[in-house]
């Protein structure tokens, strides 16, 4: 592909340097970290620039307690082009010298990138992308997959949604391998309890924003649940066109990722009793709750950050140890030795708490069951829902033998 003057900017328009006590010493050795995200597109407010601010941030809290290396952070939009992302990957591998790439919403993206760094033998830290793929057939030496997956979704939201008796479901879904792997996970869950899909409309991704059409097919299918297989602003242009047309009366609405900002952004006059799945909350705990406390104030609007925001904080500061454990030359020298020792130390970080990861890449903490308030219950702006579940943190994935992933040793 030939880059274009709009993607060079978007590669390197939003690089972030850290402060001068971190980044200047150039006779100290240097960890690059490159932050590839949605920075105009449907996806933007979940991850965009807060996502560039979380990495940052773990790199300064990082750089606080450990002064044996600098750490640089940019950012770069693949504004959801799998070959306008994988342009930027090869152009801060071989020209910038980045050791680690981090978050890539997006999952058509994200395959792309972690291609590419198994190629190159670096480090692809995924919070972003949620196919399950990237821990089952698709699985890499190269990769850690922290925050949230399809399986897990499937699981949790559409667990729920069966639970409750919602045995027949209609899909609208992203027309690209996240929304097709989403709506084939929660099929398996909905099939294994005796449930049936009346049908799936599938929209052109992310060229869609009016979804009339779609929810009427849906309305029409006598189907309980509407599953909803996609993310971001088309998540909550769905919810807010079915709430118009009063689809939310005939049908219970299945957002099978939705997150905070999101259900903030829709209101809860409309997003009322919705059912959704993310791994971090910011409400969850008392250490929730202060890390949350200290990094909102920095943030682009002051925004509480979502699980994947959060997540892009966790993963970073867990590479950013293992570089510390190993040494620079060798992390530097071998991603793939880099993410070995990710999977030999045991994660803990203020957002997630302790846990691990496992042989395919998989980290594995705590699941919470949300469900968004009804307006008389928020105390305020950003309380906007409770935690109806928790799903412990070796229940909460897809068991490693079901994966199909070739470094798990049978």
């Amino acid at each position: 592909m030939k880059l274009t003057r709009r993607t060079l900017m978007g590669a390197g328009a939003t690089a972030l340097a850290l402060p001068a006590t971190l980044a200047r010493a150039a006779a100290r050795p240097k960890i690059k970290l490159g932050v590839l995200v949605d920075m105009s597109g449907p996806y933007r407010d979940d991850t965009g620039p807060v996502s560039v601010a979380c990495v940052r941030q773990a790199a300064q809290d990082f750089g606080a307690s450990h002064k044996g290396f600098d750490i640089e952070v940019i950012g770069g939009d693949h504004q959801n082009k799998p070959d306008v992302g994988a342009s930027i990957a090869r152009q801060w591998y071989d020209q910038q010298g980045v050791d680690a790439i981090i978050d890539v919403p997006n999952s058509a993206v994200g395959l792309a990138v972690n291609t590419i760094t198994r190629q190159k033998n670096k480090v692809y830290l995924n919070s972003g992308a949620g196919v399950s793929l990237l821990f089952g057939k698709d699985c890499s030496p190269n990769t850690i997959d922290w925050t949230y997956d399809t399986w897990m979704l499937a699981h949790s939201t559409g667990g729920e949604m069966v639970k409750q008796g919602g045995d027949t479901w209609y899909f609208l879904t992203a027309n690209y391998v996240f929304g097709h792997i989403l709506e084939s996970d929660t099929t398996a869950l909905i099939k294994a309890a005796g449930g049936k899909v009346m049908g799936t409309a599938r929209y052109p991704f992310p060229e869609t924003s009016d979804f009339s059409s779609f929810l009427l097919q849906a309305a029409a299918s006598g189907a309980k649940v509407l599953g909803l297989a996609n993310a971001g602003g088309d998540t909550q242009n769905c919810i807010k066109q079915a709430h118009e047309f009063g689809i939310g009366k005939k049908m219970r609405i299945a957002a099978m990722l939705i997150e905070s900002n999101d259900i903030r952004a829709l209101g809860l006059e409309t997003a009322q009793g919705i059912y959704y799945t993310e791994s971090y909350y910011w409400d969850a705990n008392p250490s929730t709750r202060a890390w949350n406390a200290r990094i909102s104030p920095k943030l682009p609007g002051h925004v509480y950050p979502n699980q994947g925001q959060a997540g892009d904080y966790g993963v970073t500061l867990h590479y950013l140890k293992a570089v510390a454990a190993m040494g620079v030359k060798a992390a530097k020298a071998s991603g793939r030795d880099a993410v070995v020792r990710m999977k030999a130390m045991p994660t803990d970080d203020p957002c997630f708490g302790p846990g691990q990861i496992r042989e395919d890449g998989r980290a594995l903490h705590p699941v919470y069951l949300l469900q968004a308030k009804a307006p008389a219950e928020s105390k305020s702006s950003w309380d906007v829902a409770r935690i109806a579940h928790i799903t412990p943190m070796d229940q909460a994935w897809r068991p490693m033998s079901e994966g199909g992933c070739p470094l798990v040793k049978s």
